[in-house]
């Protein structure tokens, strides 16, 4: 496989995935407006592309063990395509609901099976380059869904967002010629372990998002019923739970769940902060953002190749140790002026794609080639269900912060962020002094 020719293919179909999230985040006012519908029933547009997007992900990840890529890929993103085809012509809340699940179901393919084709396909040599590109293709979504979702839902309408999307219909034939054909193996897939790992994640996102004490209770349930389930079946699960006997994969898991938390809580909080705090407009704020999402674009092959040459481990603390400084900046200075957002975030995004890239990177490569499927899948399962439990978070804290005054709430939620920072930094400390005494370990042993 040409990965020279491949990944900016990939990178461009990661971007039009995720901008199909960050270009709705912007229009749901329009919409609410548009359809006569509550914020509740809005809110459950972002919310349900959200939790199927977090499920398809780990679920396509999964099933590349047993089948090949590029089926997947072919199921997937014409599910996605087809989908979005019918979203140009919804009319009504309940046609653009099921437009939104149906999306979800075929965007997984994307970043799921992105990471089990670079960590099964390209050397380790040239890895990080590779990841840091799907990264990037993230970063640009980011920064550029919002300008690009203003512009469209303030002149065309939001049927004009799927329009976008319909793009990767032109991605799918390019991938199609250029993956390698695999043979096929025996499908082996736990539809039970599936369908508890879904009825888990949906039942706790629900809980956070609508701070539902019912949905967590069954959420709680649902989970020791999983557990159980793990240790009763002998057979392969769909979580394979050989995983968590790796002490370095917890760690990284965490480190992850904590990076995302930290992205998707700070692109929540600078739109309000911009429009609440400056009083921007949408393209201002857009415009506002995007430098740092092109900036992270510009460095990313060269953040790739420098992880290839100086290892995963540097940038991942070097990453999140910016990522700490923009976020202390930010808890004592958000009001001060819309300059600092944006210099702030001129730090931030390369930052979170280098730290992104350098942890994915790194587990690909602590994992037996047996489990990269499953691994990568359930890495980036939890990623996204920390970002989804960010959002929420943030939107909570604020919600309850009305009695002060409103830059003050602003820096109070940054410094929460701030904590998790730090501790997502004391835990990459952590891996780095185990690994060091692994190697020195092994180096003894020789």
């Amino acid at each position: 496989m040409n990965d020279k020719v491949v990944m900016p293919i990939w990178m461009f179909g990661v971007f039009i995935v995720i901008m199909n999230t960050t270009m709705f985040n912007v229009s749901i006012p329009s919409i609410i407006q548009e359809l006569h519908i509550t914020a509740d029933l809005g809110s459950w547009i972002i919310s349900s592309y959200s939790i199927g997007y977090a499920l398809s992900t780990v679920i396509y990840s999964r099933l590349s063990d047993s089948i090949p890529l590029r089926k997947l890929l072919l199921v997937g993103l014409t599910i996605l395509g087809l989908s979005s085809v019918i979203g140009v012509f919804a009319t009504d809340f309940s046609m653009l609901l099921t437009v939104r699940i149906l999306q979800s179901a075929g965007a997984g393919t994307m970043a799921g099976l992105g990471l089990v084709m670079a960590s099964r396909y390209i050397p380790y040599d040239r890895r990080g380059r590779a990841i840091a590109m799907i990264s990037t293709g993230s970063a640009m979504a980011f920064g550029f869904g919002p300008i690009i979702g203003g512009i469209i839902g303030e002149y065309i309408g939001f049927n004009g967002l799927f329009a976008v999307t319909c793009l990767i219909l032109l991605v799918l034939p390019v991938l199609m010629r250029l993956l390698p054909k695999e043979e096929k193996k025996p499908v082996q897939f736990d539809v039970v372990g599936a369908l508890l790992t879904i009825i888990n994640a949906a039942s706790l996102l629900i809980a956070v998002m609508q701070r539902s004490v019912y949905w967590f209770i069954g959420s709680v349930i649902s989970i020791a019923v999983h557990a159980w389930y793990l240790k009763a079946v002998k057979k392969e699960t769909f979580i394979n739970p050989k995983l968590f006997s790796t002490k370095d994969y917890t760690k990284l898991t965490l480190i992850g769940f904590c990076v995302l938390v930290l992205n998707l809580g700070n692109l929540f909080l600078m739109p309000l902060a911009l429009a609440n705090l400056s009083h921007e407009s949408t393209l201002v704020i857009g415009l506002t953002i995007a430098p740092g999402a092109i900036l992270s674009a510009l460095l990313g092959r060269f953040v790739g190749r420098w992880i290839d040459r100086y290892g995963n481990i540097r940038f991942l603390l070097a990453g999140q140790a910016i990522l700490a400084i923009v976020l202390a900046v930010f808890s004592f200075a958000i009001e001060v002026s819309p300059i600092v957002i944006l210099c702030g975030y001129l730090l931030f995004s390369p930052s979170f794609s280098a730290t992104l890239s350098s942890l994915n990177n790194e587990t690909s490569h602590i994992l037996p080639k047996q489990l990269i499927g499953s691994g990568m899948g359930l890495m980036q399962l939890i990623q996204f269900f920390g970002g989804s439990i960010s959002v929420a978070v943030c939107g909570m804290i604020l919600t309850m912060q009305k009695s002060i005054p409103l830059g003050l709430a602003y820096e109070h939620v940054y410094r929460v962020l701030l904590v998790v920072c730090l501790l997502s930094l004391t835990v990459s400390v952590w891996y780095k002094l185990s690994a060091s005494k692994s190697e020195k370990l092994v180096q003894a042993t020789a």
